[in-house]
């Protein structure tokens, strides 16, 4: 393995300084970086870089120990000692990170206390928990390690890894095989314009009803303030300055203070007679995280809006075949330099939105879904010892025949995309399985605990999946590499730690199969928390068109937002633009005071008109009603089935027109033959 790397160093450099760049970027659009913490920018900056270039070292040690031997075709290599000393590094600052740093950092940011070393020590107290569950796991694992290989370093070197990867590869094997179902499935529902409507219109009434509870939350802690304010001088200094600055911090206003008694009846007793320290440290912890909370389904409210205004823009287009996207007040509140500069006219829009965009989500599907069904199988042959089989490793290894298997420039190409797709089906199922409780990705306003807490997940589930990607191709390759000398030789130091990396990643086929049949719907039905593990875009057959999460109450929850400004019953701000009312017929959950009791009373009526206004009737119900519009005489002819297909005699008939004409809905004239249904003097065109 003779000659110079001196190629491969500059690409090697080049390509972290552009690992870096990236993650900067991607921390830029999640967290504001002027006002974020540089003790937690530079934790969540490392957890993710360095996950990143291991996505980078892995085809570069392939291409390393089984390259080939002319330079031309060799790729990109470095030498054994540099590899080795890259792989100690990038491991020990990840498994540092993942273990100990970023845990105790994401509850020290989520604590309410304080002072510093108050706020430590609380993160100490509260990660204790976590690490004695870790250590109770590892007692019992040293005992089995100590048992098979003796006492000494490498055998604790060797638990500590082996413990590690393990508890890594079962959740990356479960985030992953969920991931190789949905995403191939999100992008085909996606290429869909009406279907993407729709379920963005099923997805609207989950969002508003979280929105509000954290609306109606958040005033709830911040009416605590208000009662603490007003109760201050009774209390030390300090605690004075510190209900201050939750006060300011609050949005409440200040007149709030002077009608306290009419609005926190219900909290009263919630604010203790003894204000200590533990409590405003609690009552901070909570404020800071009901607003993040409002934050969070705020901005998943306005996202939604706007694409349901953008994705109706296009539906409407079909008739002029010109696309123009209106300025909404959803829309990112500071207009870029790019935003200004308009390329695409009309026509070519509508071309691009209804035909080019639409066919790149099915084509990336078909991919996607092909890449889906290779990796599966891949896990399964590799299971079963016939990793010459896989198709993984069929396309990184390019020379088969060769004693040392080449691998060149191609195929490591080929192995970091495949790397990068499984990594991104696992980073995709964090977003989508619903159990990481008030954690999620705000741009600009991301949870400081939230970050630290994605960041760790990133870290955790690379190195698992890294090495199990490296166990696709030939084992004489991925044997004699770096990695496996520094990492897989300590997995394979005992039978149990060996035969669990190589059998358990074929229970991907549990996930895979949960997310393809839709499973976590019928442990919905049985249990009752499937709902935390199904798909936000799994609205399932059986759900009831007028029930709660409907796609019709949500059309007119969007609609109410988008018209409706002037009747803000979220508290939101005043978003201009619109300042109607809502339509006749759209949906209230609250309607504002000033309505009184007219608009009580007028709600379940508008509530009924959005559900029989939008019911969709068949083409004879449809036929009739037209009839019905046409010639009105035909309401004021009887025609009465025979009885031999199931009419009613004469009394009867009468006594049924007497129930109609004390208001008791039925079907009348030729419009009852064809399936037609109360029309209470509306008109249906």
């Amino acid at each position: 393995m003779g000659g110079s790397s001196a190629g491969s160093d500059v690409f090697f450099s080049g390509a972290l300084l552009t690992i870096c760049l990236l993650v900067l970027l991607l921390l830029r659009y999640y967290l504001p970086l002027r006002t974020t913490p540089m003790y937690v920018l530079v934790p969540v900056f490392l957890a993710i870089s360095l996950p990143a270039s291991i996505v980078l070292l892995v085809p570069i040690d392939l291409a390393s120990t089984a390259g080939t031997d002319t330079g031309g075709n060799r790729g990109i290599w470095l030498p054994h000692r540099a590899m080795l000393v890259s792989w100690r590094i990038t491991y020990w600052l990840t498994f540092a990170l993942t273990w100990v740093i970023l845990p105790l950092l994401g509850e020290y940011c989520d604590a309410g206390y304080r002072d510093p070393k108050d706020r430590f020590l609380y993160a100490l107290r509260t990660n204790g928990r976590y690490q004695l569950i870790t250590l109770g796991s590892g007692v019992v694992g040293a005992i089995y390690f100590i048992f098979q290989n003796g006492f000494d370093f490498e055998t604790m070197k060797a638990l500590v890894m082996a413990l590690a990867y393990s508890w890594g590869l079962v959740l990356a094997i479960y985030l992953m095989g969920h991931g190789l179902v949905a995403l191939p499935r999100s992008l085909y529902r996606n290429a869909s314009i009406s279907n993407r409507l729709r379920r963005l219109q099923s997805q609207a009434p989950n969002i508003h009803e979280k929105l509000t509870e954290a609306l109606d939350k958040l005033d709830q802690y911040e009416s605590q303030v208000v009662q603490l304010k007003l109760r201050k001088n009774g209390i030390t200094r300090a605690f004075q300055e510190w209900i201050d600055e939750l006060a300011e911090s609050s949005s409440l206003p200040e007149a709030r203070g002077s009608s306290i008694s009419s609005t926190s009846r219900a909290s009263t007793s919630t604010v203790p007679p003894v204000i200590t320290e533990r409590y405003l440290a609690d009552l901070t912890r909570k404020l800071k995280r009901a607003r993040h909370a409002k934050m969070r389904f705020s901005d998943s409210w306005d996202h939604l809006v706007r694409n349901a205004i953008d994705t109706q823009a296009i539906l409407d287009s079909a008739a002029s075949k010109r696309l123009e996207f209106q300025v909404s007040p959803f829309a990112a509140p500071a207009p870029t330099f790019y935003s200004r500069i308009t390329v695409l006219t009309p026509y070519t829009r509508y071309l691009l939105h209804t035909h080019v965009i639409p066919l790149l989500y099915y084509v990336t599907s078909a991919v996607f879904a092909l890449a889906s069904v290779s990796i599966i199988w891949s896990e399964i042959v590799k299971s079963l010892d016939e990793a010459k089989l896989s198709i993984v490793g069929l396309t990184v290894v390019h020379h088969p025949e060769s004693n040392r298997g080449k691998i060149g420039f191609a195929g490591q190409f080929i192995a970091g995309v495949w790397l990068s797709y499984m990594c991104a089906c696992a980073f995709f199922s964090l977003t989508e399985v619903k159990i990481w409780g008030n954690r999620a990705l705000v741009r600009r306003g991301t949870y400081l605990e939230s970050a630290t807490w994605y960041a760790l997940q990133v870290a955790k589930l690379t190195v698992p999946l890294s090495f199990n990607f490296t166990t696709f191709v030939d084992p004489k390759i991925y044997k004699a590499s770096s990695f496996y000398l520094f990492l897989g030789r300590l997995i394979d130091l005992t039978p149990l730690g060996s035969g669990f990396s190589s059998f358990f990643p074929i229970f991907v086929l549990v996930p895979v199969l949960a997310t393809s049949f839709n499973l976590y719907g019928k442990i919905k039905n049985i249990c009752g928390f499937g709902d935390l593990l199904e798909d936000e875009d799994d609205t399932g057959d059986g759900a009831s068109v007028y029930g709660a999460g409907s796609w019709r109450e949500g059309r007119a929850l969007i609609d109410r937002e988008i018209h409706g400004a002037s009747g803000n019953t979220l508290g939101l701000a005043q978003r201009g633009g619109a300042t109607s009312s809502p339509p006749n017929g759209g949906y209230r959950d609250n309607p504002p005071a000033s309505n009184g009791t007219a608009g009580a009373s007028r709600r379940p009526q508008a509530r009924r008109s959005v559900v029989e206004d939008e019911e969709d009737g068949n083409f004879l119900s449809d036929f009739g009603t037209r009839v019905k519009n046409t010639f009105p005489w035909f309401d004021e002819t009887e025609f009465r089935r025979p009885k031999w297909m199931g009419g009613r005699d004469g009394d009867e008939g009468t006594e049924n027109s007497g129930a109609a004409a004390t208001g008791t809905q039925r079907r009348e004239g030729l419009a009852r033959w064809f399936g037609g249904g109360p029309s209470e003097g509306r008109v249906r065109l």
